[in-house]
């Protein structure tokens, strides 16, 4: 990536089920071009295209854009996700950027997997995954996994490969404070929520003795750029809703209120939740109020957006992640952040 003084931005992807692999290779050729410092895909508990597949093809269509993505622990074992990383980094030639996210009761249900602790099985997937990556053989008698002489049979390109922790909840960002490189902050989360979120990563880092600075800070941030504000929202609400159904209303909103999000409320979310079984997903979506779906992304005309991308650098977003709210913002949201 660039020198420290530039102001890093990066694309995100992998939210829109009508853009295949071969739909977002240009767009990922053009952000190289454009001047953006990163790629980011998406892999989701809305199952859609996984992130192994999106980062090979990106690989081999690009040369010099860092190229990142979520992977949800515990639907890999630990050693198939180090293989997996240190294989992509080979690939891309040490582009990778990973963010490891915890393996919630709704992802356990989707992935038919018993549930054990989400917040032990991710602190224990971070120091499993590095040692693997560190080289030799590893035996690791945890809660949450027991491995014995497990090891990666070629050389990483990286033995440090930095893992980020994509986090949510308090807990979540202690522990990307304690174990991870830094820390990817959740999309459709207000300015407010990432300030007292960074505030909780930074004190956690400093509780284990480890120097808060370090640590690298990144964030989605859902876009939609129109001619007029209101247009612009329209576009953004349907992303804010996905956070709002059932499926994920507990792991992706409920945690937030005891990070500080000022956005949403108990009474609100029960609300939307009266309006889903009343009208189904359409239904939540329009009753969503204004200012909630302002309030989670980067809604306007272009310079609005521009400005407010700058008030989530403001508080600590070193690298805010812009993610397009649907297919017909896309280019306008594209051509507003991009830095060349």
């Amino acid at each position: 990536m660039k020198g420290d003084a530039y102001r890093k931005i990066g694309l995100g992807l992998g939210y829109d089920a009508e853009l295949s692999v071969s739909d977002m290779i240009p767009w990922v050729q053009e952000a190289e071009k454009r001047g953006f410092d990163l790629v980011f895909f998406s892999e989701t508990i809305m199952t859609l295209r996984d992130a192994v597949s999106c980062l090979s093809a990106f690989s081999i269509s690009t040369k010099k854009i860092q190229l990142g993505c979520t992977q949800i622990v515990r639907t890999r074992t630990p050693l198939v996700m180090a293989q997996t990383f240190a294989t992509l980094d080979e690939l891309s030639n040490k582009r990778i950027f990973v963010s490891l996210g915890a393996c919630t009761k709704s992802h356990c249900k989707k992935n038919g997997l018993e549930y054990v602790d989400a917040a032990e099985s991710l602190k224990e997937y971070i120091i499993v995954i590095k040692k693997l990556l560190a080289g030799g053989e590893v035996t690791y008698d945890g809660s949450t996994i027991k491995i014995e002489n497990s090891k990666i049979s070629f050389k990483p390109p990286r033995s440090d490969l930095p893992l980020y922790v994509a986090a949510t909840s308090r807990k979540g960002l202690e522990i990307a404070g304690m174990y991870g490189d830094g820390v990817l902050l959740n999309a459709t989360t207000s300015v407010e929520y990432c300030k007292n979120a960074i505030r909780i990563v930074r004190e956690s880092a400093e509780k284990a003795g480890r120097n808060p600075d370090s640590l690298f800070i990144a964030g989605i941030v859902v876009a939609s750029v129109a001619d007029n504000t209101a247009e612009a929202v329209k576009h953004a609400r349907k992303e804010v809703a996905t956070k709002l159904e059932p499926l994920q209303v507990d792991f992706a909103i409920r945690p937030r209120l005891r990070v500080g999000e000022p956005y949403i409320t108990e009474e609100l979310i029960d609300k939307l939740l009266k309006s889903y079984n009343v009208g189904g997903f359409e239904k939540l979506m329009k009753d969503i109020p204004e200012e909630v779906v302002r309030g989670f992304t980067a809604c306007g005309t272009a310079e609005e957006v521009r400005e407010r991308i700058e008030e989530y650098r403001k508080v600590g977003v070193q690298l805010p992640i812009v993610r397009p709210a649907d297919k017909f913002v896309f280019k306008s949201t594209f051509d507003a952040v991009a830095p060349g």
